[in-house]
């Protein structure tokens, strides 16, 4: 006899104006008022490894894959990664250590370290399909820990170097990887080189986030990317020939010039932030490019670019350390180079259009050089000359299913300076087993040890401001980020958000007087879509408890209050980072959110309010003459994890839930809205549970345009301890088919 998970409670009890509203009263006010809220278990750090350069080489288990770092330069060993295919471009997984030989500026050097890592996924690709139903609700995305993650992928787009119709191509390709070809344990973040660090710039298995971001991926006009792939032959454009001997000619080259030196650098430097955020995991990550070409080379002045060349070398010799393989990926396709209906020749002579014709082919050979360079030094692909740029983004994948992990002893010279430079090593494979194989590795390494890079101290600021901008959370003292949308006829639309902080991770000290004091720093921005910041919070906090507060801060922990009024519709994101000024340990977190244009009517959802209650505490409220009646400190004392900040819930306990349902169509023969609600809960990407469709109570519903409500669920004592997605689905029965259904999701959890 199989024993139900979920029973619902009362889908009703709080399905009233009034009801749901002073129950989300209620709620909030036991988050805000209570401080002892939060209790969370810091994350184990990984086990060292020994670096042992004396042992035998032998392959790695695969459960611990995930805690090996890929590429090591310490003073006993140097560890790279390659990929090895036959001649058929078949990758090789089944070499033995004595069938490659590893060559450290043309000198065999013997390996102590050699295993194959496997990173095929155990999923299916999460393929958007279309449902002969086109109102059925989608599924919420599946919350990643970082040990489920198989692929960190950032998929970054030069929109400083794209053109108007390169735009185009690349938003139809993103959308496809998306649609068809990620799976459901990749780590993905869409990424522009122009966009700074808003809302959408964040690595995440969400797929509306990814989508959102694919809509900012635009043309930009200031950028060094043209309407089309060339800008257009016309007879008054001087070629380079004719500012030869110029003054002002040669002004207008060299400004030119310049222009596309800085976006290129630019460029750059964008991919160099990326490659910074990602040296923070471990194993392999990879960037994907997509660009209209980099020009690191000028035919006529090879001097002439030290700027752009010296932040390539910087930033392949940074990539290499931090384990990631840039992949680039030429977004302009197959080009003929010859004249097009947008060149005018008319007035030119035949030896000034082959001239024009010359400069332009030298241009974008030098432009893909330049993207061929940037993948050669990191073990990457340069995708160049084919229309179908999701062929290029198929075959990153595919590159990425494994690799060998090689390690060597360097010799005791490898670190020494050549009249006081650091030199430049060469490293190759050679294969031994019979056959044609081909291998690509890293090409090489700069002779400095990962012990001899040293970083200055950063101030309290600057670690916070790192912490804030970083595409990765920081675990130093954990945080849990809860932002939810809302909107209210007078205020207008507004992101509330709450903040839980672990107190066992804050430094308290123990004072004369036998109080327990500590001291933080904490810095919030919300940014927009565009990097814009639309509110900014810092505050230094000095906490002062007496005994039994401090024991119920160590349990429960603390919780911030924060509502952000949001002026126009869009994505969101609130980044918040704290500081414990005594351990100088750094936490942060991330919220992404939504906000819909409420005044182009349509249906739409608030966020979800969601708290958990004791059966019979909840029995005791429902029974009461008035929400607030029943609801008192009792429940949050005795679980302070269930507040609607944290939602770390315990089997048998009620679920309770409240919302806002705005822009329903109203019946004008009723005058009322024909809604229906549904609630369904997930584990690991499947449903667990669906309720049933329940038709919305309309009775003391003074704003028809915001129906509030909400109810309860029983949450099984034969549920699996873990993390579950809570979704609501709303339908309205009067909208047009394409509007009819609305979602909104939030996470929560079981524990012991």
């Amino acid at each position: 006899m199989s024993v139900p998970l979920y029973r619902t409670v009362s889908s009703l009890s709080y399905q009233t104006q009034a009801g749901v509203f002073k129950l989300l009263l209620a709620l909030i006010a036991c988050v805000v008022l209570v401080s002892a809220s939060f209790s969370q278990t810091p994350t184990p750090s990984p086990t060292p490894k020994t670096d042992d350069p004396q042992q035998k080489p032998t392959a790695t288990p695969p459960e611990q894959e995930r805690d090996l770092d890929v590429v090591k330069i310490t003073t006993n060993l140097v560890q790279i990664d390659a990929v090895v295919l036959d001649k058929n471009g078949k990758r090789v997984t089944d070499l033995r250590p004595e069938e490659v030989e590893m060559l450290e500026d043309g000198k065999t050097q013997k390996i102590s370290h050699f295993s194959y890592i496997s990173l095929e996924s155990k999923t299916a690709p999460t393929v958007e399909t279309k449902s002969t139903d086109k109102t059925a609700p989608p599924a919420p995305p599946i919350k990643l820990r970082p040990e489920q993650v198989r692929r960190t992928m950032a998929l970054v787009v030069d929109d400083l170097g794209l053109s108007f119709e390169s735009a185009y191509y690349v938003r139809s390709a993103l959308k496809k990887f998306i649609d068809q070809q990620m799976q459901s344990d990749d780590l993905v973040a869409i990424i522009r080189t122009g966009g700074g660090i808003g809302a959408l710039q964040q690595f995440t298995s969400d797929k509306r986030q990814l989508y959102a971001a694919i809509e900012k991926v635009k043309w930009n006009p200031i950028g060094r990317g043209n309407i089309s792939a060339f800008a257009p032959i016309a007879p008054n454009a001087p070629t380079r020939a004719d500012t030869a001997g110029n003054p002002d000619g040669s002004a207008i080259e060299d400004l030119d010039q310049f222009r596309q030196d800085i976006f290129a650098v630019g460029t750059l430097g964008a991919i160099n932030y990326v490659v910074k955020g990602l040296g923070e995991l471990p194993g392999r990550k990879s960037i994907v490019l997509f660009s209209d070409g980099l020009r690191l080379f000028d035919r006529s002045d090879p001097f002439a670019n030290n700027r752009i060349l010296a932040a390539l070398r910087h930033l392949t010799d940074l990539a290499n350390r931090a384990s990631v393989v840039i992949y680039t990926i030429d977004a302009r396709g197959l080009q003929t180079l010859s004249l097009s209906a947008a060149d005018n020749t008319s007035g030119m002579t035949p030896e000034q259009v082959e001239q024009s014709l010359s400069e332009r082919r030298n241009e974008f050979f030098d432009s893909q050089d330049g993207l061929a360079y940037l993948s050669a030094q990191t073990g990457g692909i340069a995708f160049r000359n084919t229309n179908d740029l999701n062929s290029g983004l198929k075959r990153v994948i595919e590159d990425q299913q494994g690799y060998y992990l090689i390690g060597f002893r360097p010799d005791e010279s490898t670190f020494d300076k050549l009249n006081g430079r650091t030199r430049f090593h060469k490293i190759s494979l050679r294969i031994k087993r019979p056959g044609k194989f081909s291998v690509r590795m890293r090409n090489g390494f700069f002779g400095i040890s990962d012990e001899m890079t040293t970083v200055a101290k950063q101030t309290p600021q600057q670690q916070l401001v790192g912490a804030l901008i970083s595409p990765f959370g920081s675990s130093g003292v954990g945080l849990r980020l809860t932002s939810l949308f809302a909107n209210d006829a007078k205020l207008g639309s507004l992101m509330q958000s709450l903040l839980s902080i672990n107190g066992k991770d804050l430094s308290f000290s123990a004072e004369p007087d036998g109080t327990h004091k500590a001291v933080f720093d904490i810095l919030a921005v919300t940014f927009g879509d565009n990097g814009t910041i639309i509110e900014q919070f810092g505050r230094r906090h000095t906490l002062i408890l007496k005994d039994t507060a401090y024991q119920r801060v160590l349990s429960g922990g603390l919780i911030y209050n924060l509502a952000v009024p949001i002026k126009k519709p869009g994505a969101y994101q609130l980044r918040a980072a704290l500081r414990d000024e005594a351990s100088e340990r750094v936490g942060s977190a991330t919220q992404f959110i939504e906000v819909p244009d409420i005044k182009k009517n349509r249906l739409a959802i608030s966020g979800i309010l969601m708290r958990g209650m004791p059966m019979d505490q909840y029995l005791k409220t429902a029974g009461a003459s008035s929400p607030e009646q029943g609801t008192d400190d009792s429940a949050q004392e005795s679980d302070p994890q269930s507040n609607p900040a944290v939602r770390q819930f315990r089997n048998g306990m009620a679920l309770i839930y409240a919302f806002t349902v705005y822009n329903a169509q109203v019946d004008k023969a009723t005058g009322k809205p024909q809604v229906k609600t549904q609630v369904r809960v997930f584990r690991n990407g499947q449903e667990a549970f669906t309720g049933k469709e329940l038709p919305f109570n309309m009775n003391d519903q003074p704003d028809l345009k915001r129906l509030v409500g909400g109810g309860a669920i029983q949450l099984g004592n034969a549920m699996v301890p873990g993390e579950y997605v809570f979704q609501v689905v709303v339908t309205d029965l009067l909208a047009s088919e394409k509007r009819r259904v609305v979602t909104q999701w939030t996470d929560f959890e079981i524990v012991k």
